[in-house]
């Protein structure tokens, strides 16, 4: 069941913990019914509960899975009285056929703080490995 947030802050945090967790309906359990989500490792935008229950699930069976924040990127950006952007940098690491791999990426949250189920739209993307 979804608890309710003070700041877009302590919600990245509940998203990292229960990603580094594996657990997966702790994720959900974040996201409105009628989310968007535009994940890191799929090029398919979801938007139904199986759907990203089914992405959060092969996310988690990565061996080693580590989510973890750039605090010092995190911006949130006030757009009504109720809804707030959050962005920023995570790097997600797992290791595939042994070899440890780290990817960095941004994201950007679109909250209702003020619902028990705040996300509403999440995008997260790999940053391009060949930026000038």
């Amino acid at each position: 069941m979804a608890v309710m947030f003070d700041s877009s802050a302590a919600l990245i945090a509940e998203w990292i913990a229960n990603a580094n967790s594996g657990r997966v309906e702790g994720l959900i359990d974040l996201y409105a019914k009628d989310a968007i989500l535009l994940p890191t490792f799929s090029s398919r935008p979801i938007h139904t509960p199986e759907a990203m229950r089914q992405y959060f699930q092969n996310l988690s069976a990565q061996k080693d899975l580590h989510v973890s924040l750039h605090e010092s990127t995190l911006r949130v950006q006030p757009l009504r009285a109720e809804i707030e952007a959050a962005s920023g940098i995570y790097r997600f690491s797992f290791r595939i056929d042994d070899e440890p791999l780290a990817f960095e990426a941004r994201f950007t949250y679109v909250l209702d703080l003020t619902l028990a189920a705040p996300i509403i739209t999440h995008h997260s993307s790999q940053i391009p490995r060949n930026l000038p």
